[in-house]
C-alpha cells in the first residue's frame, strides 16, 4: 500500500523560510514523478513542482527562484525548500506521485497517490 506522509508546515512571517517533507512507503515502481501540490479553500488544487527519478525538476512560474524540490531517494524522502515566503503562498500543501512521466506534473486529475497535506500559513 503506497503511503504519503507530508510534515513541516507551520505559521512564518513574509520572507520566512519552511522545509516540507513527504515521507514515501510502499511505492512500487522505479520510475515516477512526484511533486507538491497546493490548494487554498474555493480554488483548484495548483501544481508547485514536480521532479522525476532522476531529479529533473519543474515548477510553477510563481515560485520559481524561491521554492526548491528535491529528493532523498535512500530515505524515501521528498522535500519542498519554500524561501522568500509570500502571504499569497498560504494554503494547504499536498505531496503527490504518478507513475509516469512529469509531462503531467502539474496535472492533479493524473495523480495515482496524494498525502493528506500539510497547512502552510504565512502572516504578513
Amino acid at each position: 500500500q503506497v503511503k504519503l506522509v507530508e510534515s513541516g508546515g507551520g505559521l512564518v512571517q513574509a520572507g520566512g523560510s519552511l522545509r516540507l517533507s513527504c515521507a514515501v512507503s510502499g511505492y512500487p515502481y522505479a520510475s515516477y514523478c512526484m511533486g507538491w501540490f497546493r490548494q487554498v479553500p474555493g480554488k483548484q488544487r495548483e501544481g508547485v513542482a514536480g521532479i522525476d527519478e532522476i531529479g529533473r525538476s519543474n515548477y510553477a512560474d510563481s515560485v520559481k527562484g524561491r521554492f526548491t524540490i528535491s529528493q532523498d531517494s535512500a530515505k524515501r524522502t521528498l522535500y519542498l525548500q519554500m524561501n522568500s515566503l509570500k502571504p499569497e503562498d498560504t494554503a494547504m500543501y499536498y505531496c503527490a506521485a504518478i507513475h509516469w512521466s512529469c509531462s503531467l506534473w502539474d496535472d492533479a486529475d493524473a495523480m495515482d497517490y496524494w498525502g493528506n497535506g500539510t497547512l502552510v500559513s504565512i502572516s504578513s
